[in-house]
């Protein structure tokens, strides 16, 4: 195409993973904690899962801090939560303009460079399973993209924009850990719930040059993350009848293993990201007050970070977030101790 300029052929999943393998003992470790994630979405366990971290994992040193500080709080929850800290490595912008992610962008501030991006989002994510023994969630912004962390993640997310496209709903019946399916900007479930159930499913398609062929992944699930009307005003959907109105749905869906994560920024806090602890507890008060709400909800997704709030690209303050606006560790560690209690 005279408007594509290729630039280099990049090197395969497979020579990356060669480069940058996870040991035998790691993989041993990620499947234990594969095991516990799958005993909550299958109804086996109680626990709570926490999706937690930053917006987007921008930076090496400030994320594995954020991560090893986590470890030392998930010591003292672990018999309530489950926390899965968010190493989003894709995670641009919402417009797409400028900064796109470590994976373009290793160097928020330096020109885009894939080749250093794709060997600096497996390295991160090593160091998280090697220093803390946490292995981390991921968004699948782009599905071709997955097998350079599949052996290392133990969560994956779909986005809200992402949600509808058929190459990212298959995909996601081939991945073998939890994928969470986020309701679209809209807010249509029933465009959440067809994507879920086309992941459930068998498929074959062609992925990265391939004619492949899905089993379907049983552990496909709801994200609730609120949706934007046509006058762009934030709607959430977290509340009780929201949960209720789902329960409905999956009841009437026929699909396994009924769950939903709820997102508690994005839409759901109109991106106020101080009422993340807010919205928390009262998802957890509907669970105390409906059995049905108490077997649907697995966990939630919180942005958090170092440092409160948000910057530019250029700002400069180390753990605060150059995307959405996080929560900062102090009220992180409030909020999921609080939490803990509640459940």
């Amino acid at each position: 195409m005279a408007n594509m300029e290729y630039k280099r052929h990049l090197p395969a999943p497979q020579d990356v993973k060669a480069m940058y393998p996870l040991s035998e003992e790691l993989a041993a470790k990620k499947k234990e904690t594969d095991e516990e994630i799958k005993r909550v979405l299958i109804g086996e366990s109680d626990k709570l899962i926490l999706v937690i971290g930053p917006c987007s994992a921008d930076r090496e040193d400030a994320v594995l801090e954020y991560i090893t500080r986590l470890r030392g709080l998930y010591e003292r929850v672990q018999d309530k939560l489950i926390l899965i800290p968010r190493m989003y490595t894709n995670k641009p912008r919402t417009t797409g303009e400028g900064y796109k992610g470590m994976l373009h962008q290793p160097d928020p501030h330096s020109r885009p460079d894939m080749l250093k991006g794709l060997i600096a989002i497996r390295k991160m994510h090593l160091r998280a399973i090697q220093e803390t023994g946490f292995s981390c969630a991921d968004e699948m912004l782009y599905p071709e993209n997955h097998h350079y962390l599949d052996d290392i993640l133990a969560y994956v997310a779909v986005g809200a924009r992402s949600v509808e496209d058929q190459q990212h709903r298959l995909t996601a019946s081939g991945v073998d850990i939890p994928v969470g399916m986020k309701n679209p900007t809209s807010g249509d479930i029933s465009v959440m719930m067809n994507s879920i159930n086309a992941a459930q499913h068998s498929h074959t398609f062609v992925y990265t040059g391939w004619e492949v062929h899905t089993h379907g992944n049983p552990l496909a699930h709801a994200i609730l993350r609120g949706s934007v009307n046509k006058y762009g005003r934030s709607i959430p959907n977290y509340h009780y009848e929201d949960l209720m109105l789902l329960s409905e749905a999956y009841a009437q869906s026929g699909l396994l293993n009924p769950a939903v994560i709820v997102d508690t920024n994005h839409s759901n806090s109109g991106k106020q990201y101080l009422e993340q602890e807010r919205i928390a507890k009262e998802i957890l008060h509907s669970t105390r007050h409906s059995a049905d709400i108490r077997r649907l909800v697995k966990g939630l997704m919180i942005e958090s970070y170092l440092e409160d709030g948000c910057q530019k690209p250029e700002g400069g303050i180390y753990g605060k977030s150059i995307t959405d606006p996080c929560l900062g560790w102090e009220k992180t560690e409030k909020l999921v101790l609080a939490l803990a209690d509640l459940r």
